[in-house]
């Protein structure tokens, strides 16, 4: 069914649709590359994280020292919650993904391929930036600028994936329910966030990258998902004569 109900009135019905290999590589292609097609408005967004990164920066060495103590809190880069701080948001992608299947909703697939999508392109990302940065975690060293030195603390993929996979929860669906879905989608990417500064596992400013790469992944994802949508459209409305016309239209990438 094509977006659960299609009201008459010659308005066109957009088509869920599974994302295969093909989408998938494309999209891959379409997203690693997109920085040379940005517009004003993409270079300005990107300023403004690059902005709120280095503002978060500047307090990295401040919020260290209220939920840590010093060389007290050194553990040699540790992880012991790394599970736990990522079951939120793999508990969204299992429950939309099962719902869906349970009431045979095509769109609610499509949403969690599109977390996950939007999850591999993001951890990619941060993975490419934690080898590029080096940054020593704040369990690792009381230094805030510690980078290059081979660790793996820029930026946080814990955050990236639950702002990633948050952002698809919050911006999907109708906007019947849209403020439960922003609360849900964008408070676990939050609570993710701090719980990691918390427990002194990255730096305020790794949580603030890592939210921001998985929110433009998101958006991205979303973006393709609708051009997908698009490219096959389904339009429905009363013919002459009585009765109802149904017309196909198929557009090009």
């Amino acid at each position: 069914m094509c977006g659960g109900l299609a009201a008459l009135g010659g308005s066109p019905v957009y088509c869920a649709e599974t994302l295969t290999l093909s989408d998938v590589w494309t999209d891959a292609k379409l997203y690693f590359t997109s920085p040379i097609r940005w517009d004003t408005t993409d270079w300005l967004l990107f300023g403004g994280s690059v902005a709120a990164i280095a503002a978060a920066h500047q307090a990295d060495g401040n919020v260290r020292r209220h939920f840590a103590s010093g060389s007290n809190a050194l553990n040699g880069g540790q992880d012991p919650h790394s599970l736990r701080d990522a079951a939120p948001a793999a508990a969204i992608v299992v429950g939309t993904w099962g719902v869906a299947n349970l009431l045979g909703d095509s769109a609610g697939r499509t949403e969690a391929y599109t977390m996950i999508e939007a999850a591999l392109f993001s951890a990619v990302s941060a993975e490419g930036l934690k080898y590029a940065a080096g940054r020593d975690r704040p369990d690792q060293t009381t230094r805030v600028d510690d980078w290059r030195a081979g660790g793996s603390s820029f930026p946080s993929l814990h955050a990236t994936l639950a702002s990633a996979i948050g952002t698809v929860l919050a911006e999907s669906g109708s906007d019947d329910y849209r403020w439960v879905r922003r609360i849900l989608g964008y408070g676990i990417a939050g609570a993710t966030a701090y719980i990691r500064v918390r427990d002194n596992e990255h730096w305020l400013s790794d949580t603030v990258a890592g939210a921001a790469v998985g929110a433009a992944t998101a958006r991205f994802t979303l973006n393709r998902r609708e051009a997908r949508a698009r490219k096959w459209d389904v339009s429905i409305g009363p013919a002459q004569g009585g009765g109802v016309s149904v017309g196909f239209n198929m557009t090009p990438y």
